[in-house]
């Protein structure tokens, strides 16, 4: 490790096989805690580039538990996480929001490291089994059009860092790699960045796979559609900047999509917005970003007919009643 951080400390980049290796080594805990945290910070410090992403996220899956539940044709709304903005659980009450128009969901999560509140500790407080059995995982697809992948019980090589990654308790470079490494590989994706050079990276990463993806960030510095600012997205084939009146709904405040203190305040505004007691805003930042998930799944639609589907599941209880079916299931 020490060659390692000399070379990087001389702000020469790692290449990709390279960074592939040194990541295996770290998850196999060939390195002491200080040298991978020493590493860890390097790239708080300068941005990481293609290679050096793309290999850490080579490594993930080589070690990953693979869960193929590519029969379903699932999408996965996910976010770095890491903005700093500590909003309510955006991506996952859009994720039951996109379940409960009739698509078909492998949500890929974790606790909450430089948040307070991650998708984990949501599902988790209320009352879901995590579980990485891919009978149930499937069962639950099929009944509920969601299932739940705790990154943990997929990536026993991050193991190794979580401990490391709570300490520092800011974002780091597997906040990029969380969405990039779902271990049921779904074909189709929305993932969510902070600011446009890692939306840049993702795009230059997934130009060269198979996924139907979309990558957004609002332009304030949002890691999903916030409707505070102008926000962007890049797709396969296009990039489109997008004002929230081009959508329909006004501009909001900060103030307006701000999330719990702590894990049970979390909770609470996520039930809140599920059982019809959400704020306006609330639920207009839950349905646009469902909705631009929808376009993804649904050939043929556009943005304005994704969101009239979004808002009917949200504000009908659909999306409510996917939450109860898939804890029955759990």
């Amino acid at each position: 490790m020490k060659e390692i951080l000399q070379k990087l400390t001389s702000h020469l980049p790692l290449e990709r096989e390279e960074a592939r290796g040194i990541l295996k080594k770290i998850a196999g805990g060939e390195y002491n805690n200080s040298q991978v945290s020493a590493f860890m910070t390097v790239f708080m410090m300068r941005m990481i580039t293609v290679n050096e992403l793309a290999g850490f996220r080579d490594a993930l899956l080589d070690l990953c538990l693979a869960t193929d539940l590519s029969e379903f044709d699932a999408i996965d709304l996910c976010g770095t996480g890491g903005d700093g903005k500590n909003t309510f659980n955006i991506s996952t009450l859009a994720s039951f929001v996109v379940a409960g128009t009739g698509g078909k969901v492998t949500k890929h999560g974790n606790y909450g490291v430089s948040s307070s509140c991650g998708s984990s500790n949501v599902m988790e407080s209320l009352g879901y089994k995590f579980t990485s059995d891919r009978d149930i995982l499937r069962n639950q697809l099929d009944k509920a059009n969601i299932c739940f992948l705790h990154a943990p019980l997929f990536h026993p090589a991050m193991k190794t860092v979580a401990p490391i990654r709570r300490e520092l308790g800011v974002k780091t470079f597997f906040n990029m790699l969380g969405p990039m490494v779902n271990p049921a590989f779904p074909k189709n994706q929305m993932i969510g960045v902070w600011n446009l050079e890692t939306a840049r990276l993702y795009n230059y990463i997934y130009q060269k796979t198979d996924k139907n993806f979309t990558i957004l960030y609002s332009l304030d510095g949002y890691d999903e559609i916030s409707l505070t600012n102008e926000f962007k997205l890049i797709s396969n084939n296009e990039e489109e900047l997008l004002s929230p009146e081009k959508t329909g709904f006004p501009t909001l405040a900060p103030g307006d999509i701000k999330g719990g203190e702590n894990v049970e305040q979390s909770v609470k505004i996520f039930m809140n917005i599920l059982e019809g007691k959400g704020t306006s805003a609330q639920n207009s930042v839950v349905i646009v970003n469902a909705a631009v998930a929808l376009t993804k799944i649904n050939k043929g639609k556009n943005l304005a007919d994704c969101i009239s589907l979004a808002e009917e599941s949200l504000i009908s209880g659909k999306a409510l009643n996917i939450l109860k079916k898939l804890l029955e299931l759990g």
